[in-house]
């Protein structure tokens, strides 16, 4: 008996960009180490595995793999199994608003238009690292580092080390070791190195990782992304900020990760409310045969 698999690719509007995610729609039955292994096998940055909830009131209960380990929340994973449990029929009719467990908890997903949204967790900020150490894990010159701004850890779930560089250009020249960067970020359990630039009306991004060179779409990484660019004065703060952050085009997989933050008044650092959106493509349908 096979069981019923689809691959779509997130954060994109057109197939064969964005970032892949494999998505197994009913995973009853399968041992961690049966998921850890067909997440092996798939061998995308996640693949995730459906199961009923524990609260009825919630539309599903999500486990999500990278190819060596299970995450107890990740973006991309989540607005993808989303889309597809709303395009295989699985939300009830007219749930534009369903809660997916995860590892972290329940996680809010809302769909408006073409776009799945989710709800980050609350926004923690860790440690700051020395601009000439990150520099050279990145391949970049310290003066390439916007230098009142620090490269500082911050989380909604997975931590990551945001850098602020002064141009796409310098973004595009970083080089990324994934040796160099767990040597970076060791005690810091920060999972990569978020690098970014402000370009006219966008942020261009690029996420080197402790496990592998590059990851084409970071949608854990761009909640805290943004919060991190407004406290910062890179983006200017309001009630509602919207932003986009490209993400994988210097890898060829372009990728468009929608931002919003809201503030309550008198609230400076830490937004009320963090969303994440993107599109979503459906690229294969299939089986996975040979595990029962």
């Amino acid at each position: 008996m096979g069981r019923n698999i689809r691959i779509v690719d997130v954060f994109t509007e057109k197939p064969l960009a964005g970032n892949q995610l494999a998505v197994v729609l009913d995973g009853r039955g399968l041992s961690s180490d049966d998921m850890q292994r067909i997440a092996r096998e798939m061998n995308f940055s996640e693949t995730t595995f459906i199961f009923p909830p524990d609260d009825p009131s919630h539309a599903a209960r999500v486990r999500i793999f990278t190819p060596g380990t299970e995450l107890p929340f990740a973006g991309h994973p989540t607005i993808g199994t989303a889309w597809v449990l709303a395009s295989e029929g699985l939300i009830p009719a007219g749930g534009d608003a369903f809660t997916l467990e995860e590892g972290v908890g329940p996680v809010a997903i809302r769909r408006a238009g073409d776009l799945v949204w989710m709800t980050h967790p609350p926004l923690t900020l860790g440690p700051v690292l020395p601009h000439a150490r990150v520099a050279a894990a990145i391949g970049v010159k310290e003066d390439d580092i916007i230098h009142d701004i620090p490269a500082q850890v911050a989380s909604t779930g997975n931590p990551f080390l945001f850098v602020a560089l002064k141009t796409a250009e310098a973004v595009d020249r970083a080089a990324s070791d994934p040796a160099h960067v767990r040597k970076l970020l060791k005690g810091s359990k920060a999972h990569g190195v978020y690098l970014f630039a402000v370009v006219h009306d966008r942020l261009y991004s690029r996420m080197f990782a402790v496990d592998i060179p590059e990851d084409p779409a970071t949608g854990s990484a761009a909640g805290p992304l943004g919060a991190f660019a407004v406290k910062y004065g890179l983006v200017e703060r309001a009630s509602r900020v919207s932003i986009v952050s490209e993400q994988g085009t210097k890898m060829g997989r372009q990728s468009f990760i929608h931002i919003e933050l809201r503030y309550d008044e008198g609230e400076e650092d830490i937004p009320s409310r963090i969303e994440v959106g993107g599109s979503v493509r459906p690229v294969v349908t299939g089986t996975l045969s040979g595990l029962d």
